[in-house]
């Protein structure tokens, strides 16, 4: 175990975890149906950078893939733009940016307008009477709107990170060590000859771990807000209410994790493994979207990133239940697998 669980890690985190930027979802709203806007259309669609979510008219249908948490950029053509950029009018695109991911939007927006930038000058070039209009300056130009993080802070982005980040850390290291420490110092045999079931041993150690998360939750939520003065801009109970069904989720883990341990060292060593991989595969650092395929189901059953993605949403974006219900359908299911799992590997003596 001591030299599997690390090479493990390894494999699985130097493939998954990555600096680069890649796969940026892109929706474009096409209001001028010109050459230009479909050459533009088919350059997003051709680069490897980008996805190209959508193609559209309509702005509200653009905006839905925004709220939604799909779209990271959408790009707006205006009418017109075409025959503004042949009379040299330097015509301007919109691009608006999903900043609540940082890392995604600032880079995710340079690809594009660079992107933008060569459609201009291969255009230039094939149309060298435009140079004299244009004195060789840009024929057309974006403005750029930041959306949820408009002035792009860094500790918006990252404190609801941090803090689902430390609130699961804190709890799975205590319970993951808690029954085999009762089994090191003995205390264990006293509880197994009392009438106590299963469930209810399990239930009396998740209870106490689950105050304690929500103490560190509350605590971390008030010093972020008067500390880095993170908006509050949905429903604090949706939030409290996803941290009390995700600390459970953690908590049935740890359990588990404590339930195969023979000594408080074994029991932390796994649960360190979990949580490295918990930690660098939930989207903090690295963009989930663009991690390889298998590596972005690999963040299905982890629920530190269903607990960085909800903060981020309803705190960030004032999003509400039916924009978050995956991640609770997600972390409901990986609650009851795991405690389940950890009332039936408890080993009672009957």
């Amino acid at each position: 175990m001591m030299t599997v669980l690390p090479i493990i890690q390894l494999i699985v985190l130097a493939s998954a975890a990555s600096n680069e930027v890649k796969d940026v979802q892109v929706v474009i709203v096409d209001k001028d149906q010109s050459e230009i806007s479909r050459t533009i259309t088919n350059k997003v669609n051709a680069n490897d950078w980008f996805t190209l979510l959508a193609t559209t008219f309509d702005q509200d249908a653009a905006f839905a893939y925004m709220q939604s948490g799909d779209a990271d950029v959408i790009l707006e053509i205006p009418k017109d733009f075409e025959q503004r950029f042949y009379r040299g009018e330097a015509p301007q695109m919109q691009m608006l940016v999903n900043a609540i991911n940082g890392q995604q939007a600032t880079v995710g927006s340079g690809y594009l307008s660079s992107l933008i930038a060569d459609v201009n000058q291969d255009i230039l070039i094939d149309e060298p009477r435009l140079l004299s209009t244009t004195n060789g300056r840009q024929s057309a130009t974006i403005v750029s709107n930041n959306w949820y993080n408009p002035e792009l802070k860094y500790p918006h982005f990252m404190a609801p990170g941090i803090l689902a980040e430390l609130t699961a850390l804190l709890v799975i290291i205590l319970s993951a060590m808690n029954v085999v420490k009762e089994r090191e110092v003995g205390t264990i045999e006293q509880i197994n000859v009392t009438p106590i079931k299963k469930w209810e041993f399990i239930l009396g150690k998740l209870v106490p771990f689950l105050c304690v998360g929500l103490v560190l939750l509350t605590m971390g939520l008030i010093t972020s807000k008067i500390v880095f003065g993170i908006p509050i801009r949905g429903s604090m109970f949706l939030v409290f209410g996803y941290g009390i069904i995700n600390i459970i989720c953690v908590l049935g883990l740890g359990l588990l994790i404590s339930n195969f341990a023979e000594t408080q060292q074994q029991a932390i060593f796994v649960a360190f493994f979990f949580v490295m991989i918990f930690i660098l595969m939930c989207g903090l650092f690295t963009p989930i979207e663009s991690m390889p395929v298998w590596a972005q189901k690999l963040t299905i059953p982890n629920p530190l990133a269903h607990f960085i993605s909800v903060t981020r949403k309803v705190l960030l974006k004032g999003s509400g239940f039916m924009d978050v219900k995956w991640e609770f359908i997600y972390t409901i299911s990986l609650a009851i697998i795991f405690n389940t799992f950890a009332i039936w590997s408890y080993k009672k003596q009957q």
